[in-house]
């Protein structure tokens, strides 16, 4: 997973990847929200500096894509002020878990636990809510649960057991 590295075309949307299909799109702006918080790389080994332990939230409104290989998220070309990330793209099985969230007040979201790429702004423990504003959450999460169980058992449609 990939903070501000998806390839865009001249209309701000993603330059598919080889074989690679979209599956489901909600591309008008601002439909879509993103709330991505990544925790600060904790001291590793025997350092004794690293991350304070905090974290970094960052909420950002936009389109989003799921094809058959990533899922991929933009913001709007043009706007008001910087957003805090331009664009964020999650391969399928980079998504660790997801867990579908509906309260008592307030909009249903889905929360997916991502395991982040070497260098791509990340870190270990970063997580993403997704809202939708202009419709319900309920389909994209069953279309998003059946790619990403394609795209890990390569078409057979049942995951492999571990060893």
């Amino acid at each position: 997973m990939a903070l501000d590295w998806t390839m865009l075309d001249a209309r701000h949307q993603p330059i598919p990847l080889g074989d690679e299909t979209t599956i489901m799109s909600i591309d008008r702006d601002s439909q879509v929200e993103f709330s991505l918080t990544v925790p600060d790389a904790p001291p590793s080994g025997t350092a004794t500096t690293g991350g304070n332990g905090g974290m970094k939230k960052m909420k950002e409104r936009g389109k989003l894509w799921l094809t058959n290989k990533r899922l991929i998220f933009t913001t709007p070309k043009e706007g008001k002020t910087k957003p805090s990330f331009e664009s964020l793209s999650v391969p399928l099985d980079a998504i660790l878990s997801s867990k579908f969230e509906q309260p008592y007040f307030g909009a249903n979201f889905v929360v997916l636990d991502i395991k982040p790429s070497p260098g791509g702004g990340l870190t270990d423990g970063t997580n993403v809510e997704i809202r939708f504003y202009d419709r319900g959450l309920f389909e994209f999460v069953g279309v998003l649960e059946k790619s990403r169980v394609y795209e890990e058992t390569g078409g057979h449609g049942r995951r492999r057991e571990l060893a």
